[in-house]
């Protein structure tokens, strides 16, 4: 489906919403007053949507940067995880950024660095140098004005392709080393 599909599709999924909740309080004879705004099941859909789109734009980030790059070595790879369809993963030399969905409203970037030499041991020392993980910075969606969710960072609102260029930036510079 080509992304003005859905788009369109997206523009009125609230309104199929509505639609289906007319028609199981017609069914039922019992009022939802809840229905469609700010819903945890709303909610949900719309942190995975966003974790759609955050991968996205990291696939096309990380595409021109394999394209510009010269060398096939140090390339970006992206990876799908297991956990839900929007979980996913970078890749370059040993370093992992990880992008996970925590909690309906609640999206993990983890940053790790997995050694050439990482194979576990008994010795304690040992392991904690194979692997160090970075700070994980954790956005949070908020209700704005008219039920409007708003993707935050301790607070303050972000946007989507500043977060993309950030971590993409730290990635590629931290992966380097």
């Amino acid at each position: 489906m080509d992304k003005n599909l859905e788009r369109a599709a997206d523009r009125i999924a609230w309104i199929r919403d509505l639609v289906k909740s007319e028609e199981q309080m017609e069914e039922s004879g019992l009022i939802d007053m809840g229905t469609g705004l700010g819903s945890n099941q709303s909610l949900e859909q719309d942190s995975l949507q966003f974790l759609q789109q955050l991968k996205s734009e990291f696939i096309e980030a990380a595409s021109a940067f394999n394209e510009l790059k010269a060398s096939p070595l140090g390339r970006v790879k992206i990876y799908g995880i297991a956990k839900t369809h929007a979980d996913f993963m970078l890749f370059r030399n040993g370093f992992k950024m990880i992008f996970s969905l925590m909690e309906p409203g609640k999206i993990s970037i983890r940053f790790n660095f997995i050694g050439p030499n990482y194979t576990p041991s008994q010795n304690p020392s040992l392991m904690n140098t194979a692997m160090t993980m970075m700070e994980e910075n954790i956005l949070e969606a908020k209700f704005g004005p008219f039920q409007e969710l708003q993707w935050a960072y301790k607070n303050e609102p972000v946007k989507l392709a500043n977060v993309v260029r950030y971590h993409m930036t730290l990635f590629i510079k931290e992966s380097t080393k």
